[in-house]
């Protein structure tokens, strides 16, 4: 099984968000990966974001931030699973 991408720009770390990295990097179920760049300047200026499996997702602060990303990842799989359900009774 592939495992959910977690993307964090370097650039946006001014926010805090290296904290917060770290702590998924510590989860085995995730691909943790930091780039120099994301290429979403506007969003990185304002807030602190990562990409979960290439969505967007901010949040007002980094413990939000952490939260927001754990919701999405918890979507994102039932999201999966739904499709492979559906997949499966077709």
């Amino acid at each position: 099984m592939i495992k959910p991408m977690v993307e964090f720009c370097a650039s946006n770390m001014h926010h805090g968000t290296q904290r917060i990295m770290e702590l998924f990097q510590e989860d085995d179920s995730v691909e943790v990966i930091e780039y120099g760049c994301l290429g979403n300047c506007g969003e990185c200026y304002m807030r602190p974001y990562a990409l979960v499996d290439g969505e967007i997702v901010g949040a007002d602060d980094v413990d939000e931030l952490f939260l927001a990303v754990q919701e999405a990842l918890k979507r994102q799989k039932a999201d999966r699973e739904a499709l492979d359900k559906l997949i499966d009774d077709l």
